[in-house]
């Protein structure tokens, strides 16, 4: 179960439009103070849900 409106996903714009490995984020902060990850491909499967610190540290550990 997604814990966000489908008009709050996106995708990086670094994924390309074949839609092969893409994940999508939500930011839940206003309402969960969370943020929200899932595989685009299972858009209505589940989310991993992060506390905005956790996703921060998981983006630079990526872009590095």
């Amino acid at each position: 179960m997604n814990s966000a409106p489908e008009s709050a996903w996106f995708k990086s714009s670094y994924s390309s439009d074949q839609g092969a490995s893409c994940v999508e984020v939500a930011n839940l902060i206003p309402t969960h103070s969370r943020i929200a990850v899932r595989d685009s491909k299972l858009s209505h499967g589940p989310a991993l849900t992060l506390p905005p610190e956790a996703f921060t540290a998981f983006v630079t550990y990526v872009r590095t």
